[in-house]
C-alpha cells in the first residue's frame, strides 16, 4: 500500500490509463477490461485492474490537476512499477476548426504551473510524450478511420480563465487546454517510463459549443480504445 492507493503489490498492472474522473475509470472497467477487480476506494479515487486483449491494464482515476494527479503518479510509477502510462481526458479546443469528439493526441504539453517551475529552480523544461506510444495510438486511430490531430497541448492550473489566456496559446499553434498531461510527462521522464495522453475535445473555447457532463463521463469510447490499443502494443 501506498499513502494514496490501497493496492497491494502485485495489483495493479504494468500497464495503466489515467482518467482524471474516477467514474471514467470506473466506466472504463466495466465497459473494457475482462474480470475488473477494483483494487483503490481511498478517497473515492477509484482504481481497476483487468486484461483487455489478454493483457494486464489497469485505469485509475487521479482527480483534477497537476497536484493531485502528481500525488497519483508518483505512487504508481515509484511504488507499483508502473511502466507505461497514458492518461485519457477531456480537453478544450483553443482552435476554431477543431470539432466536439474530435481526438487529440498530445506530442507536448506546455504548462503555466508553478510544479516545474519550482521543481527545475526557474528553469523551463519541455515535457513531451513517449514517441512509440504516440506512433502506437496514431497508428491505430488510422486503422479506426479516424484522423487524430497530433500537436501540443496547455496544462493549466486555472479552469476558469478569460479568452485573452487562451488567444495567447492558440497563437503558436496550441490545440487545446486540459489539466493534467505536462505532468504526465515530466514524471515519465524522472522515472524513465513511457507515457502519453489522449484526449478528446469537450467543449470549444473559441465556438463556445459543448458537450454534456453525462456525455464526459460515459462516452468517447473512441479514446479508450485507442489509449488500450497503444498500451498494449
Amino acid at each position: 500500500m501506498s499513502v494514496h492507493i490501497a493496492a497491494k503489490q502485485g495489483e495493479i498492472a504494468d500497464k495503466i490509463l489515467l482518467p482524471g474522473d474516477p467514474l471514467r475509470a470506473e466506466f472504463v472497467a466495466n465497459n473494457f477490461l475482462e474480470n475488473p477487480q477494483c483494487y483503490n476506494k481511498v478517497r473515492g479515487m477509484l482504481g481497476f485492474t483487468g486484461t483487455y486483449k489478454g493483457v494486464r491494464v489497469s485505469v485509475q482515476g487521479t482527480g483534477m490537476g497537476q497536484p493531485s494527479f502528481s500525488i497519483y503518479a508518483n505512487e504508481l510509477f515509484n511504488e507499483y512499477g508502473v511502466q507505461r502510462a497514458i492518461r485519457i481526458g477531456t480537453a478544450g479546443a483553443l482552435q476554431k476548426d477543431m470539432g466536439l469528439r474530435d481526438v487529440v493526441l498530445a506530442m507536448a504539453a506546455s504548462t503555466d504551473s508553478g510544479i516545474n517551475t519550482h521543481r527545475f529552480r526557474g528553469c523551463h523544461y519541455a515535457p513531451t510524450a513517449d514517441w512509440s506510444l504516440l506512433k502506437n495510438a496514431y497508428d491505430h486511430a488510422q486503422k479506426m478511420g479516424i484522423k487524430p490531430l497530433v500537436g501540443s497541448i496547455a496544462s493549466s492550473d486555472v479552469f476558469y480563465d478569460d479568452l485573452e489566456t487562451w488567444k495567447m496559446w492558440a497563437a503558436y499553434g496550441v490545440l487545446a487546454v486540459e489539466m493534467e498531461a505536462a505532468e504526465l510527462y515530466t514524471l515519465a521522464a524522472k522515472y524513465k517510463r513511457q507515457a502519453l495522453a489522449v484526449l478528446t475535445i469537450s467543449d470549444n473555447i473559441v465556438t463556445q459549443e459543448q458537450t454534456s457532463a453525462e456525455e464526459r463521463q460515459t462516452t468517447f469510447k473512441t479514446m479508450m480504445e485507442i489509449a488500450l490499443e497503444a498500451i498494449i502494443a
